[in-house]
């Protein structure tokens, strides 16, 4: 696996040289540090730790910053780790990750944590249609449930049952998007389609 850690800058629209027009997303990919690699003998498995992202050293403990020093470079924000690296990236303790690692034409997953969007009713969070028509005596009823489990039996409602609830902020993985373009002078990853976040928030590349 290769992977970088990135940050979703927006999404827009490009034209590829058929003159087709494709929805692409914008993504800072890098530049990560590797601030330790893990091994079969020392960790038990294998893995490239990187960082992403500059941090103030008040706000690093020390622990942290010691554990920096020892890649010799500044407090980052954000670490993780990509298992089973790739021979053709591997990188050493302390150099530098970029978004040169994908090609063009590549599919790559992206991994990121959706929208929060509070607490949802079903209409909202699991796309029923409601009870329908508002005559009969019916009131206030158009965006509700229905029956939600059995009466005497099972007196009880199932594990499962779609209901109202907390809607989004959940880790989401999107497969096989396409890199579209790179500009690897900005650190920019162009890949086809939507991932999941907001502009701003951080996604994990990898393939």
């Amino acid at each position: 696996m290769k992977g970088i850690i990135g940050k979703k800058i927006g999404m827009t629209s490009i034209f590829e040289a058929n003159g087709k027009q494709t929805a692409v997303t914008i993504i800072e990919a890098g530049p990560c540090v590797v601030t330790q690699v893990k091994s079969q003998s020392t960790d038990g498995y294998d893995a490239v730790q990187v960082a992403f992202g500059e941090k103030k050293e008040k706000n690093t403990t020390k622990a942290e910053q010691n554990h920096f020093a020892k890649a010799q470079t500044s407090p980052k924000r954000y670490v993780t780790e990509f298992r089973n690296p790739d021979a053709s990236v591997a990188k050493a303790l302390g150099e530098t990750l970029t978004c040169e690692i994908f090609a063009e034409g590549e599919k790559i997953d992206v991994v990121g944590t959706s929208k929060g969007k509070g607490f949802q009713g079903v209409v909202k969070r699991h796309g029923f249609s409601g009870v329908g028509e508002a005559s009969h005596g019916q009131h206030d009823r158009q965006r509700a449930p229905g029956s939600v489990g059995g009466s005497s039996y099972p007196s009880r409602v199932f594990k499962g049952m779609r209901m109202a609830g907390q809607m989004g902020n959940e880790r989401v993985k999107v497969k096989g998007l396409k890199i579209v373009k790179i500009f690897a002078e900005k650190n920019y990853i162009l890949v086809s389609g939507s991932v999941p976040g907001h502009i701003g928030s951080i996604v994990l590349i990898q393939k």
